[in-house]
């Protein structure tokens, strides 16, 4: 693939574009479509890349990322109908949106369902994907193209939701938990900037070690736990306020809005 193009300009949208911008594609080899002008504008000066208020370049790309919010969804692709080649791979954000429901505007194109999340910005993205039946043989492309932006793993559809309410929303939880543990250190007499270095490097390290060491997280834990020692203090805390049960629920809840939507 030499050419990506985005329908919609926000967040998550920016957040691909400075994952891939000079590291997977050329700034002038990436295309935004943007309701607004003014965002349109704000993306082409930070990022050097091709964006207006116009879809005149879908004859011109490889890969199409539809990321608008659920709502918009509909008329959008509704909008997009007989304007995009079969060759172009079209991948969408747009959370709960099932398949079927965009292969009636496209029956011929290849289609591909993706729920990456805002780590994408800095390359440690967790994207999930399902294809639809005419890119099955492309599984290897989508893998790769956001294997570079952090990882990847193909799901069947009817894990999207599941995907949503844990990896999608998660990074959230994550920085709940950072901003959390940084206001203990503070608490016990850090100053806010190294509390907060503190609490983000120890989930990173953490995260990895999970990833790397191939070990489940139980064990990894009991390692550092001695008996009678702080840390076993700290986890009985966290476990007679429930938030083992809270973050369960927290998944449980974004994967059933994510079915809702």
């Amino acid at each position: 693939m030499n050419t990506v193009g985005f329908i919609g300009g926000g967040a998550l949208a920016e957040s691909i574009i400075r994952g891939i911008c000079g590291k997977v594609f050329a700034p002038n080899n990436i295309f935004v479509s943007e309701i607004r002008s003014e965002r349109c504008e704000e993306l082409s000066k930070l990022y050097g890349v091709n964006a207006s208020t116009d879809i005149n370049f879908l004859d011109k790309i490889d890969l199409l990322i539809v990321a608008v919010k659920p709502k918009d969804a509909e008329k959008t692709f509704a909008a997009l109908q007989d304007k995009i080649p079969v060759s172009t791979i079209i991948t969408y954000t747009v959370a709960g949106l099932k398949l079927a429901n965009v292969e009636k505007f496209f029956p011929e194109n290849k289609i591909v369902r993706i729920m990456p999340n805002v780590a994408v910005s800095v390359g440690e993205s967790m994207t999930a994907y399902t294809l639809n039946k005419n890119a099955a043989q492309d599984g290897t492309t989508i893998k790769n193209f956001w294997s570079t932006l952090g990882r990847a793993v193909e799901v069947e559809e009817q894990l999207m939701d599941a995907v949503t309410g844990l990896s999608g929303s998660g990074s959230a939880y994550a920085f709940l938990m950072i901003d959390a543990l940084s206001d203990g250190g503070v608490a016990a007499g850090l100053s806010r900037a190294i509390a907060i270095e503190l609490a983000a490097q120890t989930l990173l390290g953490a995260a990895k070690m999970v990833l790397q060491s191939g070990e489940h997280p139980d064990v990894l834990r009991d390692k550092v736990t001695s008996p009678a020692g702080t840390t076993i203090e700290g986890v009985r805390v966290l476990e007679r306020g429930a938030v083992r049960s809270s973050l369960i629920e927290a998944v449980l809840a974004a994967t059933e809005k994510s079915k809702s939507l």
